[in-house]
Formats: C-alpha cells, structure tokens, sequence
C-alpha cells in the first residue's frame, strides 16, 4: 500500500530526450550510421520528389529538360537539408589531430 501511495504522489518522469534531427543525438555525437541514412535519405527523396515534379511540368508543357533540373534541384535540397540538420558536420578526431587534413607525424621526421 506504501508503495502505491509513493508511486502516485511520485509519477515517473520522461527519460527521453527530446528529439532533434534524426541520425544527431543531444551531446553533438553525430550517431554514425543513423546519420549517414538520414542523408541518404534526404538527397534520394529530394532526387525522387523533385524528379517527378520535374516530369510532370515535362507532360503538361511538352519540353525534356525540367526533369534533370528537377533531379538537380532536389539533390542541391537534399545536401542542403542535411547540412541544415547538422548530419554532414566536420568531426576532428579524438586527439585533435586531423588524418585525413595533413600528413602523418612520421612523414616529417
């Protein structure tokens, strides 16, 4: 019964965190792989949208060319939505060091 009057007086709180762009978690860690799929997703989705809005103005005004600005078009979104939601951010690695940006240390000895 004791327990029963604690748990009343003392609902559970949400553990959750709150939710930001999908693949990003709230200390900055870009999440990896959930992140590498939400930019794939935006720059495919972006390409397929804005293709087939491309072929219909193709079909309506009888012209060839709006379905490849439209897959341009949505592959420029799709990059610009990701970069947006902070997925396509620069990582420096632990040491601080960036491999990929310069030559190792060995290189200059």
């Amino acid at each position: 019964m004791k327990d029963r009057k604690n748990r009343d007086q003392n609902p559970p709180q949400n553990t959750r965190p709150a939710m930001g762009a999908p693949g990003v978690s709230r200390d900055g860690d870009d999440g990896g792989y959930n992140a590498g799929i939400a930019v794939f997703s935006y720059i495919v989705g972006g390409i397929i949208v804005w293709s087939l809005i491309g072929w219909g103005l193709d079909n309506l005004w009888g012209t060839r060319w709006i379905v490849l600005a439209g897959a341009l078009l949505g592959a420029a979104g799709g990059f610009y939505l990701s970069h947006m939601h902070g997925l396509t951010s620069h990582r420096s690695t632990a040491g601080g060091d960036d491999a990929a940006g310069a030559p190792s240390k060995d290189a200059e000895q």
